[in-house]
């Protein structure tokens, strides 16, 4: 098992026995399977950033402090140069930096996200997922075929979509090449 990942799912469970939240009731609020959510707790699968943003507004902790054990400090502003977000597993194969880990009490996650080009996923059906908020997302480099929940859009470098996480949503990287894209997930309004 890697180390991040213990870590990480240590974290998840001690802030769960903390707050006396059973397994169960994780895994209805996660949106995952009681026996998904032990092997998620356990180390065993690696997590989603669905699955991270859910256990985050249910602990009501930053994202950031389930991810790196640590709380952000920042509260005025906060840079992060080129090549140096924090790298956050999300799905196989796409690459996530997370572009203000070091903020406090962010209304958004940033990210710079790489998708890469699967020959294989072209003609298969979009794996969908959901979270509460909203999110934009902007094509820095390359082509995203995005599927809304039975809407299929493929975005070129320089076009934008925002939607509603709350649904169906899912992209891959299309056109031969792999896809840059930068991803404003925004936290659902209290």
């Amino acid at each position: 098992m890697e180390a991040r990942l213990a870590e990480i799912a240590q974290r998840i469970k001690t802030l769960r026995d903390i707050l006396e939240i059973s397994v169960e009731e994780m895994a209805k609020k996660t949106g995952v399977s009681v026996e998904e959510y032990n092997r998620l707790e356990s180390g065993e699968n690696d997590f989603s950033f669905t699955f991270l943003y859910e256990c985050s507004k249910i602990f009501g902790v930053d994202l950031m402090e389930i991810v790196t054990g640590e709380k952000p400090k920042l509260s005025f502003y906060s840079i992060v140069r080129k090549g140096t977000g924090l790298p956050i597993k999300r799905r196989k194969g796409f690459t996530y930096q997370h572009l203000a880990y070091l903020f406090k009490d962010k209304v958004a996650e940033p990210f710079l996200v790489t998708a890469p080009y699967v020959e294989e996923e072209q003609n298969q059906p979009i794996q969908l997922s959901y979270h509460k908020g909203q999110e934009f997302d902007l094509i820095i480099k390359g082509s995203l075929k995005c599927a809304m929940e039975d809407h299929i859009e493929i975005l070129h470098e320089g076009d934008a979509i925002y939607y509603d996480s709350g649904k169906g949503h899912g992209m891959i990287a299309t056109g031969g090449e792999d896809c840059t894209f930068l991803a404003v997930v925004l936290k659902e309004e209290e």
